[in-house]
């Protein structure tokens, strides 16, 4: 199974990289904070990880199915 990606919006701090970093994944909604695109194309595992490490606070978590999986 594919990891998946999502994200907290109760930590998002709206800094724009998640989106900048993957348009085609990520946007902002009406509250200028980032979620995941419903129905939006499948990164490879390994970026997915990338893009988690890359949040600066932390609101992105990657899932291999439902455990979570250990981007840092």
């Amino acid at each position: 199974m594919a990891y998946r990606i999502e994200v907290d919006q109760d930590v998002c701090i709206s800094s724009g990289m998640c989106v900048a970093d993957a348009p085609e994944l990520f946007r902002f909604n009406d509250d200028e904070v980032a979620e995941v695109i419903p129905g939006a194309g499948q990164l490879s595992d390994q970026a997915l990880v990338r893009l988690a490490r890359g949040c600066p606070s932390g609101a992105l978590q990657v899932y291999d199915g439902d455990q979570p999986v250990d981007a840092f």
